[in-house]
């Protein structure tokens, strides 16, 4: 009985270091007026690397041995799933104010399409041009496809928090932003369950994704019921229990059919309703935030494991180059397009140059199934970062130009 009560205390310390490490992250973030997110990415991913810098590998393997690194990873993945039963829940329920379609549709164009092909030729890079180490063993279909959603995607969350630090919700490049951003992560991780599914073959990639959406669509008709939305308003409680239970049986379901366990997850935040069940999945998604740190430190083992002097230089200065040409002037173009001025046009474009979260989970769904090498998982985990921390200096830049210029042109 010692061992395991004694391993079972070494998890839970090191789940402390880890949420303390995730603390000290944020607060180092606010100081340096970032978003949160960018300090506890960076806290994570570096927690690993540091241990071994400091106390090498005999002293990494004490702090981390095997039979608690599986434990730690199984958190880690407890915290993507719930987390994400918050932002598929938030993605089809979250309000933004009544906007013409034309211009939401020419912004999401622009915040997507352009971006999507950026991926694709950083894909053609990854295949013809980049050294085996960072193309991997993935199907090229699957790399290819899971490259370009790599670059399209904007972090919904963490957008949301940014308008809301500078005021910009109710304003037209807010709304637009946030409008767009929704579209687009929606179409992101459909084509992610593609991805997924199409390195175990296309037909049983097809097959899934209709698996899928009938268990959508089930879910949606019987939590549409009066019965279970009566419970959920007397009980959120225990529905946030049911919710939660429900969410990881899926994921693993989902897992189990040969898809990434964050798409289970994100089936049953679709399918939940509005009304009393927000006050069901808010705890949910906040107990699967306060794990989503594990799964950067999980993240860090796989960088401290890579070869030595195998930094992708490379690889993150071709994904910060397209990446920040397919959104920040996508956004611009699309914005144009709807015939919004230079102003709010680039304030669109930098907006949806926000990633966080969001793309470090679809990172960590196509690192997990086998479709991204560490070196190029290292290159766009760096590359979501530099964005997100981006976002902040370049909407100053843009006020400061704004309140230079005499009268927007249109």
């Amino acid at each position: 009985m010692i061992e395991p009560l004694s391993r079972t205390g070494h998890v839970l310390a090191v789940l402390a270091a880890v949420l303390l490490a995730a603390l000290l992250g944020r607060r180092a973030a606010r100081a340096a007026r970032q978003p949160e997110v960018v300090g506890e990415i960076l806290a994570g991913i570096l927690v690993v690397p540091a241990v071994l810098l400091v106390a090498g590998a005999d002293g990494l393997a004490t702090v981390l041995p095997a039979d608690v690194a599986g434990p730690l990873r199984t958190a880690g993945q407890v915290g993507l799933v719930l987390f994400l039963v918050g932002v598929a829940h938030e993605l089809r329920h979250g309000g933004t104010a009544v906007l013409g379609a034309r211009a939401v549709g020419w912004v999401t164009a622009g915040s997507f399409v352009p971006a999507l092909l950026c991926g694709l030729l950083m894909a053609a890079w990854v295949l013809w041009v980049a050294d085996d180490g960072v193309r991997g063993d993935a199907p090229a279909p699957a790399l290819v496809l899971m490259v370009a959603i790599a670059l399209s995607v904007t972090a919904v969350p963490v957008l949301a928090r940014v308008l809301e630090d500078r005021g910009l919700t109710d304003s037209p490049a807010g709304r637009l932003a946030m409008a767009a951003a929704v579209v687009t992560d929606s179409a992101a991780w459909v084509l992610l369950v593609v991805a997924v599914g199409v390195s175990g073959g296309l037909l049983g990639s097809v097959a899934l994704l209709v698996a899928g959406l009938v268990l959508l669509a089930v879910g949606r008709v019987a939590l549409r019921a009066g019965g279970p939305t009566a419970l959920a308003a007397r009980h959120p409680r225990a529905a946030a229990v049911a919710v939660s239970g429900a969410a990881l049986l899926a994921a693993f379901q989902f897992e189990h059919w040969g898809l990434t366990a964050v798409s289970g997850a994100f089936v049953v935040g679709l399918a939940l309703p509005g009304g009393p069940w927000a006050a069901v999945v808010r705890p949910v998604a906040a107990l699967g935030r306060l794990l989503v740190p594990v799964s950067f430190v999980v993240a860090g083992m796989g960088v401290a494991n890579a070869p030595r002097g195998a930094v992708p230089w490379a690889a993150i200065l071709v994904a910060l180059a397209l990446a920040v040409l397919g959104k920040v002037g996508g956004g611009y173009l699309g914005a144009r397009l709807a015939r919004q001025d230079r102003r709010t046009a680039l304030t669109v474009g930098v907006l949806v140059n926000t990633r966080g979260l969001t793309e470090i989970v679809v990172l960590q769904a196509g690192y997990s199934a086998g479709l991204l090498s560490v070196r190029l998982f290292l290159a766009l985990v760096v590359m979501a970062l530099v964005t997100t921390a981006m976002t902040g200096p370049l909407l100053s830049l843009v006020e400061r130009r704004g309140a230079a210029a005499p009268a927007p042109a249109r």
